[in-house]
């Protein structure tokens, strides 16, 4: 059965991107850590990056890499972090970047009561489209 991630890559589950290449996806979170976290991911379906080739490894770190630098445009007066952790989605590689300002807001757990409404997330992609 295909990820979350790879059906969201067929378009079978709707997403707000903010870019799209030939390997990679980087959407906005709709249960972020901190508001305007971008979450990257290949197109290649594996569990981990550690399985990636490496052709598709340095794709998804160069579009690490811009959607951290569009997040320090948008947010300059905040640290912008990476976390690979795959603990919500345990099959499908994925990057979740972010700004935060201190180091509880780094490690701060999802709050899905809070959670941003489309039309939120659509405003940020628009601001962090690269």
């Amino acid at each position: 059965m295909p990820s979350i991630f790879s059906r969201i890559i067929s378009g079978e589950i709707p997403s707000v991107k903010v870019h799209e290449d030939e390997l990679t996806l980087a959407i906005m979170d709709i249960n972020p850590i901190q508001k305007g976290q971008i979450l990257v991911f290949p197109k290649n379906e594996v569990g981990t990056v550690w399985e990636l080739p490496s052709r598709d490894y340095l794709a998804l770190m160069d579009t690490v890499q811009k959607a951290g630098i569009s997040l320090t445009k948008l947010y300059p007066d905040k640290k912008i972090g990476m976390m690979i952790e795959g603990l919500e989605v345990t099959d499908h590689a994925h990057v979740k970047v972010f700004p935060f300002s201190s180091i509880s807001e780094y490690h701060a757990a999802p709050d899905s009561a809070s959670a941003p409404s489309v039309n939120e997330l659509e405003q940020l992609a628009k601001q962090l489209r690269f």
